[in-house]
């Protein structure tokens, strides 16, 4: 088994060969607003201050990292940046890292969200394309500031393992809607890595070539190709 899913302290985990991936409270929570978000439910007043401020705090994550680089950046200037004290700060984030990944683990909960609000009767993969181009719908950054952030060793790792628990939290959901078992079934994983890795691909592709089309119509065709399955190579003359 690659991967699994346990909870110990309310807290998620993800198993990944023997280790424990930690997912915060936080972060589950801002799962279930995606949820309501794309079921059109409305959340409580309480649930739309909470998600404002953690909004304002993500959001300034970003603004100081493109500003200052991310290994200037701590948690008393990101507080100071979104209007609230370091203890409201961690009131919402275990630490700036996991700040600053909340665009990424929102994105992989809009996916997870709006997959399954798909109806019923859809294929797979015409549901899978709308899933993973909702999940870039909302982004406020601009993908190609994101480029000039220089990511230090532990966010870097903290970016692998928010990748594993994204992909595993989407494999979850084809495996729900096919009626398979994603810890037994392979196919799930596939179509989930798949997803995964043909966004990490497109992204560098629309930033390498500098496209001036919007980035959730670049991430579309590419979907397509993937669903398709890859024609064969164009001759080269020699």
């Amino acid at each position: 088994m690659a991967f699994g899913v346990a909870r110990q302290g309310g807290s998620s985990q993800l198993r990944s060969r023997g280790k424990f991936l930690r997912v915060s409270e936080n972060l589950q929570w801002c799962a279930s607003f995606a949820n309501l978000a794309v079921m059109n439910d409305t959340p409580g007043l309480r649930e739309r201050k909470k998600q404002a401020t953690r909004e304002a705090l993500r959001l300034a994550a970003l603004r100081l990292a493109v500003e200052k680089g991310w290994d200037q950046v701590r948690v008393e200037d990101i507080a100071a940046e979104a209007g609230v004290s370091p203890r409201t700060f961690n009131n919402y984030f275990a630490s700036k890292d996991e700040a600053f990944l909340a665009t990424a683990y929102d994105r992989g909960a809009r996916m997870q969200a709006a997959l399954a609000a798909r109806p019923a009767e859809e294929p797979l993969w015409p549901a899978v394309i709308e899933a993973g181009v909702h999940g870039f719908a909302a982004d406020a950054i601009d993908l190609r500031q994101a480029r000039r952030i220089r990511p230090t060793p532990t966010l870097a790792a903290e970016q692998l393992k928010a990748i594993a628990v994204i992909e595993h939290g989407l494999a979850e959901g084809i495996a729900q809607r096919i009626g398979a078992d994603v810890e037994l079934d392979l196919y799930p994983r596939l179509v989930a890595a798949a997803v995964i890795s043909a966004t990490r691909v497109t992204i560098e592709h629309w930033l390498r070539t500098e496209s001036g089309l919007p980035f959730p119509a670049v991430l579309r065709e590419a979907f397509e190709r993937v669903a398709a399955g890859p024609p064969p190579p164009a001759e080269r003359s020699p």
